[in-house]
């Protein structure tokens, strides 16, 4: 796991009261984790937009929306009333994807790991 945000920018950017102290290292960490899972580039200096994604993950992280159970796995459902009908189907694996999350996401778009790899002829 690579680190690219500290509990120190964390606080900088969100102020020292975004969480409490004692979640403050767990949160920080499972932002990392969650920043390494998605980037496909390590950095010499970590741009801004990655340290203020990895910030909006960790208070995330700290409040407890990240890596969160999976209650989306709904395949298809189908309710009938009379002449009303509603249904749902979701991609198994699929979760709502909170605010702090997209914004994160569009934060990294631009070093975010596509699944692609490089190929370089030389």
């Amino acid at each position: 796991m690579t680190e690219y945000i500290t509990i120190a920018q964390v606080d900088s950017l969100l102020g020292s009261d975004w969480t409490t102290e004692d979640k403050k290292a767990r949160a920080v960490l499972m932002a990392n984790v969650w920043l390494t899972e998605r980037l496909s580039v390590t950095f010499s200096t970590v741009p801004a937009d990655v340290v203020q994604a990895g910030a909006e993950i960790a208070q995330l992280a700290a409040s407890g929306g990240l890596y969160g159970a999976q209650d989306r796995e709904v395949t298809s459902t189908s309710v009938t009333a009379g002449p009303v009908q509603s249904s749902k189907t979701f991609r198994e694996g699929s979760k709502a994807l909170s605010a702090a999350e997209a914004f994160a996401l569009a934060l990294i778009r631009p070093w975010a790991n596509s699944g692609q790899i490089r190929l370089v002829r030389g």
